[in-house]
């Protein structure tokens, strides 16, 4: 496969993780990081595949698709559609940002971030009285694992995160992000209070949102924009309970969606930020924001976490 790829410099690869001699993950770096190829993984829906799928997302594969039906999935058309979609998306990402996104995964972290104040216990349960509501989608786990992992622990607000993706994959992003953070980070799994320095994960393929008692909900009600969860639903129900008491975060991702809460925080008093062209992998969601003239801030995703914390202690 990278003999051929070498030679015939295709647009998009498709990349199994389970291959003989060489797997997915040892032949990624050479297709992302030497030749700048994107690449999609397809993905088993187990909670080891999960688990590599984050690997692969973090060393440079663009986005994923799982599996209907285990290793072999012969009926592989049920997921057409989703494939098709992330396929043509994937060949829109240049070779000198795949290149970036895997030199990037070798990279060691460098220290930024500061306190908010004074340091106290990591997540300490006290309700929040201010919220952030991060929406992501191709690209995401990559990111968030650029920005969560540099919130402190004293940050006086809850977290709320919904990143496109199906069931079954998100438990993983969240135990990833929870071992790399300063501020405790878990799947939701519906009727958590939302509480200070502590971080929810939408569950994959349900919306979330938040209740007027500070809690979320879990629901299949049908998809919006397409996916579920959607960030607009889970950032129109925040605003709903704390208003002006919102910060709105939009980082890399296909579509739209969010861009309709964005604006209702910025009408409400509250703060937004969304990612700067330059680091997204896909720069759809932001733009929305951005066009349409929502966003207070846009920032290279090395510098969202500050802006949160700016935007946080600005409330």
């Amino acid at each position: 496969a990278i003999e051929k790829a070498r030679s015939l410099r295709p647009d998009v690869i498709t990349l199994d993780v389970e291959m003989p001699v060489m797997d997915g993950l040892a032949a990624l770096p050479t297709l992302a990081g030497e030749l700048g190829i994107p690449v999609v993984m397809l993905s088993s829906l187990t909670q080891e595949g999960a688990d590599i799928t984050l690997r692969a997302l973090s060393l440079g594969a663009i986005d994923f698709v799982p599996k209907p039906s285990g290793a072999i999935s012969l009926d592989i058309s049920k997921v057409r559609d989703d494939l098709l979609v992330k396929v043509k998306a994937a060949a829109k990402v240049s070779a000198a940002r795949v290149r970036r996104l895997a030199r990037d995964a070798k990279a060691p972290p460098t220290a930024r971030g500061r306190e908010a104040k004074p340091a106290r216990a990591r997540g300490d349960g006290r309700r929040a009285e201010n919220v952030v509501v991060i929406g992501t989608s191709t690209g995401g786990p990559r990111a968030l694992t650029q920005v969560v992992p540099w919130l402190p622990p004293n940050l006086p607000a809850g977290v709320l995160i919904v990143q496109h993706m199906p069931a079954g994959f998100t438990k993983s992003l969240a135990d990833r992000l929870n071992q790399a953070s300063k501020i405790r980070v878990a799947e939701a799994q519906g009727g958590e209070a939302i509480t200070q320095g502590e971080a929810l994960i939408a569950q994959g393929g349900l919306h979330m949102a938040v209740e007027p008692d500070g809690t979320v909900r879990l629901d299949s009600s049908p998809p919006m924009h397409g996916v579920r969860p959607a960030v607009d639903i889970t950032m129109n129900s925040a605003i709903d309970l704390y208003g002006k008491k919102t910060v709105g975060v939009i980082m890399t991702g296909m579509g739209s969606d969010g861009a309709d809460a964005m604006a209702r925080v910025k009408r409400m008093g509250g703060k937004t930020v969304c990612e700067h062209e330059s680091t997204c992998v896909v720069y759809g969601m932001p733009r929305a924001v951005v066009e349409r003239g929502h966003a207070d801030r846009v920032v290279p995703l090395p510098r969202i976490a500050d802006e949160i914390v700016d935007a946080v202690l600005s409330l």
